[in-house]
């Protein structure tokens, strides 16, 4: 129990409590994407739907069902402003991504700097999207409850796979309700 649990009444307590749980509990997840168009994405624990606003009607129509993750993708999306910061062992997989080896085509680098938009071209086109902890942010930046573990439980959803490197996401037992981790979704081929 931390200091500022200790502060919380009994009441206040158990919400905590409630809202920390590893993401393998959650029942559903979902992001909105506003561009040209407004995107809904959704899972309920059963496959990944895409809904589009459609304004004529102010209402959310299906567009895509079941998503699925490309099984083999060719982008990446990693903030390599930070690549100084990255223990070796990332360096040498991001150093392994661009080299084109025996194929001759390298993954491509698309980083946007938005954990939706970035995420988004991932589900839909394959690769990876990644938001590591490095030395200046020892425990990570993207927070566990609201926006690792939904994205990962979305991706499994897709067929991909969400990961810290070295456990899958949905497993992590968050330990406060801002609780930051280091997280990389994975296609399903990686």
């Amino acid at each position: 129990m931390t200091y500022e649990t200790m502060q919380l009444s009994t009441e206040e307590q158990r919400c905590v409590v409630n809202v920390c749980q590893p993401g393998n509990n959650l029942l559903a997840a979902g992001y909105c994407m506003y561009s040209s168009s407004i995107i809904f994405v959704l899972t309920i624990g059963k496959g990944v739907y895409a809904f589009t606003l459609d304004p004529m009607y102010g209402e959310f129509v299906l567009t895509q069902e079941n998503i699925k993750i490309p099984k083999a993708g060719k982008i990446y999306a990693f903030n390599e402003g930070n690549y100084q910061l990255w223990d070796d062992k990332l360096k040498k997989y991001i150093d392994d991504l661009k080299d084109p080896g025996p194929s001759d085509k390298p993954y491509t680098a698309r980083y946007i700097g938005s954990l939706v938009g970035d995420f988004h071209r991932t589900l839909l086109y394959g690769g990876i999207y990644g938001y590591p902890k490095d030395k200046k942010s020892k425990n990570g930046k993207l927070r566990l409850l609201y926006e690792c573990a939904p994205m990962s439980f979305i991706v499994e959803q897709a067929g991909g796979k969400g990961s810290d490197g070295h456990q899958r996401i949905l497993d992590i037992e968050p330990t406060e309700v801002d609780f930051h981790h280091g997280a990389i979704s994975f296609s399903a081929s990686m």
